[in-house]
């Protein structure tokens, strides 16, 4: 009976109302007692058997303004201060399930895990199901099916240039037809770096740099990027050995590291452990993060840290002491743990240095990842192939793939269907956390639907500023603070030009889903997630008509034009 009432029921509701603001958080007292206070102070000293002149007026009209000043200076001080720094770590590829928190206990991941059990955890959070789009959404503040969603360039020029396959001229001459080419930029076009800017932050991002697939200093700066160190090329971020890396503009060079594809590694993952080169890329970025943050700690910023881990194919310098003499495990997926257990690590560094500067308290870090879980190791040749356990066929309706059913050691998508490039919850579910001590209330939890998209509206309520007109997201900072959150989605897309499991999406504000499960053959899925979050029931021939309402508010986002450009 729940069942039918939530599928029978209207679309929900959309309720707009103003976004709470850190200003109004920080600063609950009004401004106007101080000064009153101040000026009743000055009429008890002044000497009451002289009548008043003009002279004294004056005095005490230029004492009653610099009071106000001091008073208006003090209190702009202490709200600049009070803003919090912002950090979001964005891992790849990385499943809830490969999580503590979200229920894995092979691989522990403490450091993480204490995020959630100080802070806030997310479950019913979306990202993409593919590296681009997700990185595209979180940056722009809109949904995948938005025109550009999926309009991402091409990698791979610096490698043939690298590899001795074309010249350097060459190199020159294609790299600026890419530039020209390269999906141009609106001139009003707000990003997500630049709503921090806007308030005064400093900004700066450590990793997988851009949306993808082959950026250059100037379009990282376009995005709002103060500072920047990693990546400018997505397809050299598939190794973990780059010969150089790039900063502000600048390549520098990586001791030991010779390989043009950076020492990608084969996908069965079975080179030796530190395979590629000497100096392993996620321990530069670590320790440019720590860097900046000891320059930069007396002033507000923003830190993104969009990392490559645990994404493959596996390479490690070395193999967790955990997993280094396991009895079962491959040397992949040894690897692969290790790779987790990396990541847990540097979060736990990048909290201790918190504390160690003195900000902890005054710092709001989240974490998350891009899309749902991907292999690379283990039963990644049956989800290719969509074969069971068994030998049999897996399909769409009673047969699923699943990473709990096929021989993941590790359930990295936590019993749902699918992985990345699915359009079921394995490939576009993705963890969140929040911590913000004194703010967010230690160990809660919330089923709210949210997206990449959101982060924009939220972080522009964070530092004090508007939300970019015709943005997608909705802040979800009253959720984080305990208040109302009155503004809500009625519907989340995430896009999908992937078909081999599952394609596009759309959920419902109510705990809907609609699956296009065949695209050919315009077969459409139904399920309701607050019971069956890992879509084993169809309920799509029983409600035809939530179907259709569904399928048509989910065509008309697809492709569709930008608001916030208009």
């Amino acid at each position: 009976m729940q069942t039918e009432s939530r599928l029978s029921s209207c679309d929900t509701c959309h309720v707009t109302s103003p976004s709470v603001t850190l200003r109004e958080i920080c600063n609950p007292r009004p401004l106007m007692p101080a000064v009153s206070q101040s000026t009743e102070l000055n009429h008890v000293h002044a000497p009451i058997e002289s009548p008043p002149t003009r002279n004294n007026e004056m005095k005490s009209i230029a004492q009653f303004l610099f009071v106000l000043l001091i008073t208006l200076s003090v209190q702009t001080s202490s709200s600049a201060a009070e803003r919090p720094n912002v950090i979001l770590i964005f891992a790849d590829d990385l499943g809830p399930g490969m999580l503590g928190c979200y229920g894995q206990d092979v691989v522990t991941t403490p450091n993480i895990d204490r995020l959630a059990r100080e802070g806030m955890k997310f479950n019913n959070y979306y990202g993409g199901v593919y590296c681009a789009p997700a990185r595209w959404t979180l940056l722009t503040g809109m949904h995948d099916g938005r025109n550009g969603g999926w309009a991402q360039n091409r990698a791979g020029l610096p490698i043939w240039r690298d590899a001795g396959q074309i010249t350097e001229e060459e190199y020159q001459k294609r790299m600026e037809k890419h530039k020209a080419n390269s999906n141009p930029i609106a001139d009003g076009e707000v990003f997500l770096a630049q709503v921090a800017q806007q308030a005064g932050y400093k900004t700066a991002q450590f990793g997988k740099l851009d949306r993808g697939f082959l950026t250059w200093n100037e379009r990282v700066q376009r995005f709002g990027w103060d500072f920047h160190e990693g990546y400018y090329d997505h397809q050299r971020c598939h190794g973990f050995y780059p010969p150089y890396l790039w900063r502000n503009g600048e390549r520098f060079d990586l001791p030991g590291n010779t390989m043009a594809d950076c020492g990608k590694t084969s996908e069965k993952g079975d080179e030796p452990v530190g395979y590629g080169g000497e100096t392993y890329s996620q321990n530069v970025f670590i320790a440019g993060i720590l860097k900046y943050l000891r320059s930069n700690h007396d002033q507000p910023f923003f830190l993104y840290h969009p990392t490559q881990l645990p994404h493959g194919p596996v390479a490690i310098p070395e193999l967790h002491p955990d997993f280094a003499d396991h009895p079962t495990m491959s040397l992949a997926e040894k690897k692969y743990a290790s790779m987790v257990k990396m990541l847990d690590d540097h979060v736990g560094l990048i909290m201790k240095e918190l504390v160690t500067l003195g900000i902890d308290d005054n710092t709001i870090v989240l974490f998350t990842s891009d899309n749902g879980h991907e292999l690379y190791y283990g039963p990644k040749p049956s989800y290719k192939t969509q074969t069971l356990p068994s030998g049999e066929p897996a399909n769409l309706t009673d047969k699923k793939w699943r990473s709990s059913e096929c021989g993941d050691i590790f359930d990295g998508a936590g019993g749902r269907a699918g992985l990345k490039r699915s359009g079921y919850q394995g490939g576009m579910q993705c963890p969140m956390i929040v911590r913000w001590p004194g703010k967010i209330e230690p160990g809660s939890e919330n089923n709210l639907l949210t997206a990449h998209y959101d982060f924009l509206a939220t972080l522009a309520d964070l530092v004090g500023e508007q939300k970019p007109k015709g943005k997608d997201g909705i802040s979800y900072l009253p959720t984080l603070l305990g208040q109302p959150q009155t503004e809500r989605h009625d519907h989340v897309v995430i896009n999908n030009n992937f078909t081999a499991m599952g394609s596009r999406a759309l959920i419902t504000g109510e705990g809907l889903k609609l699956v296009e499960a065949n695209r050919k053959k315009g077969i459409f899925q139904l399920y309701d997630l607050t019971t069956d979050n890992e879509e084993r029931t169809n309920l799509a021939s029983g409600y035809p008509e939530k179907v259709a309402e569904l399928k048509q508010i989910l065509m008309l986002e697809i492709d569709s034009p930008r608001p916030d450009l208009q």
